[in-house]
């Protein structure tokens, strides 16, 4: 790996758009090529983002020598193929969350990239985030005691009409995977996966979940409440409370500017991201250390975390009805394997 990276971006959409733009500031790191189902879209997408390369379809970014990485910013619903077929060309890959529509899909992805020895990461930017890293540091080394709660949500106004895609099942609509993917993967990246998992929603007229809560619970004795919403601007904060003390997060939990410890006999000390918490960057970094390094995973979004979080959202699906039209057939949510079994 030289010491430039060079990325392919897959898609258009606007978090191509923001990805590419943040990429632009980080060095050693140039995007060389777009692809999209259409030439012309790609075409702008390239001029206006000044890509010297643009595709009409994925094959032809996939079989460009000259892209080291992909970053696969399709909806989610195309996560799978998309993934699948730049791991089939021998491309590291950083995809987008929420990673796939379930997990065998999710599962698939990782047994393949494991098989052939290549890059895989999910695009979880709140993992890469300095200050949640930090968050997560001090709860390891125990500034807040032994965690027992943790509280998160994400929920967006609204109104979403019929026709939107986050409406849609046949692109897995709802608020669960674009939302609630982000309050699930924050208490589990303090916790891990959950023993128990119970959760209640409001089901759409077409089939998908517009608010949804969820109780997820550990053999420690932790819980999490949390919380997504495609009909309610919540107030999009964490905390973390332990038997030493708590952590709590303002608005903006997945990329905060700042958070606050507070602890029996002390002063409230407050953590600011000295950085942009907006920028995707960090994400971006990350993937271009462990291919300079050599390494197939990061450590800061591991594969098998991001597998965990997927068998918590199928396990959600399954206690509240939610089901894709793909998984027609399928047992469960999504056919998934994990322990998620108890209610």
């Amino acid at each position: 790996m030289s010491d430039t990276v060079r990325w392919g971006i897959l898609a258009t959409g606007g978090i191509a758009e923001r990805f590419v733009t943040d990429l632009a500031g980080l060095e050693g790191a140039e995007a060389v090529a777009v692809a999209s189902r259409t030439e012309a879209s790609a075409r702008a997408f390239a001029d206006r983002l000044g890509i010297p390369r643009a595709y009409g379809d994925w094959d032809g970014l996939l079989a460009d020598p000259d892209v080291d990485v992909v970053y696969v910013a399709t909806p989610h619903h195309a996560h799978r193929e998309a993934a699948g077929r730049a791991l089939a060309a021998g491309k590291a890959v950083l995809c987008e969350k929420a990673f796939t529509l379930n997990a065998r899909e999710a599962g698939e992805l990782v047994g393949t990239a494991r098989e052939r020895g290549l890059f895989l990461m999910e695009a979880m930017w709140m993992y890469c985030n300095p200050l949640v890293r930090k968050l997560a540091e001090l709860v390891r080394d125990g500034a807040v005691g032994e965690v027992r709660t943790v509280q998160a949500d994400f929920g967006l106004a609204g109104p979403f009409e019929a026709g939107h895609r986050l409406r849609d099942p046949s692109v897995g609509g709802g608020a669960l995977l674009d939302l609630g993917v982000y309050p699930v993967a924050f208490a589990q990246l303090l916790l891990g996966e959950p023993d128990s998992v119970q959760a209640h929603a409001r089901i759409s007229p077409e089939g998908v979940d517009l608010n949804t809560g969820m109780l997820l619970g550990w053999e420690s004795g932790a819980s999490a409440l949390l919380s997504c919403s495609l009909e309610a601007d919540t107030p999009l904060t964490a905390a973390v409370t332990g038997t030493a003390g708590r952590i709590e997060v303002p608005r903006g939990f997945f990329f905060p500017e700042r958070f606050t410890l507070y602890r029996e006999g002390a002063e409230p000390e407050e953590f600011v991201n000295g950085d942009d918490p907006h920028s995707m960057r960090h994400e971006a970094a990350e993937v271009m250390r462990c291919l300079r390094a050599g390494e197939t995973e990061s450590p800061l979004v591991p594969l098998d975390g991001t597998l965990a979080v997927m068998r918590t959202l199928d396990a959600v699906r399954d206690r509240v009805g939610v089901r894709y039209p793909q998984e027609a057939g399928l047992q469960g949510a999504a056919a998934g394997e994990g322990p998620l079994t108890r209610v």
